[in-house]
């Protein structure tokens, strides 16, 4: 009879491991990439190229600028990524299984990573809307910043001043954006593993390395047009009359292929790059230490 509790905890744990292991990478890899993210924010947001923003941020606002928004960061990993992440593994486990235990075709793992993003996207959208506009508030006038304290003194502000539909505003560039890059990434990660590992015979880290490189580019080029919709409708103010700069995300891509054509979407491509690849790496060194 003792053996029975021992076999339900084993078999709890077996199931929300994905989930913590998800969220406790993403986490630590948050504190690392902040900056990066930071800058990427300004970039897309016209302050000039990442040398430009760098230099700029550390002589008017000083190095804890660098990591404004932290705790929104924090917790949108905490969101986001725990589910994301976590049902990914849920998902490809199933799907091999179903499989008779071989490895998964790249477009089963494709459908199993745009299938996560979809759903972290969703349960991460309003800590995203709160880290976009945290990264973004120096970037307004001073009459217009809104001087969040942290992500939570955000959220209630959004809720109070906007209503709680406001939580989710973007959400729908966040959540095409969050699947593009989980299929590059996840898809692209797990399939670059199996090259490196099986048929280069590379040792751990190299294989690590090497496939983190080739999925945060893949998911860059798949995921950043959207991420700079979703920056831009997320952070975006109205005017004296009370209108928006966009009337929403379709709106954004007119206005934006206009006036800097599709080019535009990709503003700060390599700090995005420089963004994921750690983030993937990170994760992945984590996840794979059965935390």
């Amino acid at each position: 009879m003792a053996e029975e509790p021992k076999k339900a905890s084993v078999s709890v744990w077996k199931t929300i491991k994905p989930f913590v292991n998800g969220g406790a990478s993403g986490m630590l890899a948050t504190c690392v990439i902040q900056p990066i993210d930071m800058v990427k924010v300004r970039i897309q947001l016209g302050q000039g190229s990442a040398v430009n923003v760098t230099k700029n941020m550390l002589r008017d606002e000083g190095l804890s600028a660098f990591y404004k928004g932290l705790s929104a960061g924090l917790l949108r990993q905490a969101t986001y990524t725990t589910a994301r992440l976590g049902t990914f593994r849920i998902l490809t486990n199933k799907a091999i299984a179903a499989n008779d235990g071989k490895p998964l075709p790249l477009y089963q793992k494709a459908l199993c990573g745009l299938t996560a993003g979809a759903i972290g996207a969703c349960i991460g959208s309003p800590a995203d809307l709160a880290l976009i506009r945290m990264q973004a508030d120096a970037t307004l006038p001073l009459a217009q910043r809104r001087h969040y304290k942290n992500a939570f003194h955000a959220l209630i502000r959004i809720v109070a001043d906007e209503g709680v539909l406001a939580l989710w505003k973007g959400a729908g560039p966040t959540v095409v954006r969050a699947m593009a890059l989980n299929m590059g990434m996840l898809a692209s990660y797990d399939q670059s593993v199996e090259f490196f590992r099986d048929s280069l015979g590379f040792g751990e880290t190299p294989t690590v390395l090497g496939a983190s490189a080739v999925s945060g580019f893949f998911a860059s080029a798949s995921s950043l047009p959207f991420d700079y919709v979703k920056t831009q409708i997320q952070k975006m103010q109205p005017d004296a009359e009370g209108k928006y700069p966009y009337t929403g995300s379709l709106d954004c891509v007119m206005k934006t292929l206009k006036s800097g054509g599709p080019l535009k979407f990709y503003t700060g491509f390599p700090v995005y790059c420089v963004r994921i690849a750690p983030h993937a790496m990170i994760q992945k060194f984590e996840t794979s230490a059965g935390l």
